[in-house]
């Protein structure tokens, strides 16, 4: 079973400027990611974009949904902001119904360390072999049915509706 990965940015993969203190994207830490958790997993990893979710337009978004739609397969795990999630899994739910599509993200930056990005990937590795075909997000060590999720921001968590 191969499964596409789709890169958007977020926090996942941001990187800290220790100069002024900022945010920015360099490039994704995801394949160094995998190396470092000895996956075996037969996958594809494609970065479309390298923004964070709360500059996601609806034309992004329809990036997104058109790579889903021409990936292949039928197993897909995108990393993503975790401010929009929601949105852009709503957004994919309402065109693709004969794919499981796994969203992930973290709170903290990869480059962080204590970042919960690394277990986040893991778990949606999991659910995406798993999962019947529809649109899932993976956080906190659970997966949740895009339609029933909210990022609940004064516990910094996902939590069902």
């Amino acid at each position: 079973m191969q499964i596409q990965i789709f890169i958007t940015g977020g926090t996942f993969d941001k990187e800290y400027n220790e100069l002024n203190g900022s945010l920015y994207f360099r490039d994704t830490h995801l394949k160094q990611m995998l190396e470092q958790s000895r996956s075996q997993l037969n996958v594809s990893i494609r970065s479309l974009m390298m923004i964070d979710s709360l500059e996601m337009t609806d034309e992004d978004r329809g990036i997104v949904l058109t790579h889903c739609q021409k990936s292949t397969t039928d197993r897909i795990v995108i990393t993503h902001g975790t401010d929009t999630m929601v949105e852009t899994a709503r957004y994919l739910a309402d065109h693709i119904k004969d794919k499981t599509i796994v969203l992930t993200g973290a709170m903290i930056p990869i480059v962080f360390g204590s970042s919960d990005g690394l277990f986040n990937m893991g778990a949606a590795l999991a659910y995406v072999q798993t999962l019947k075909h529809g649109v899932y997000i993976a956080m906190n060590g659970q997966y949740f049915e895009y339609d029933n999720v909210r990022k609940n921001k004064a516990k910094g968590l996902f939590e069902t509706l």
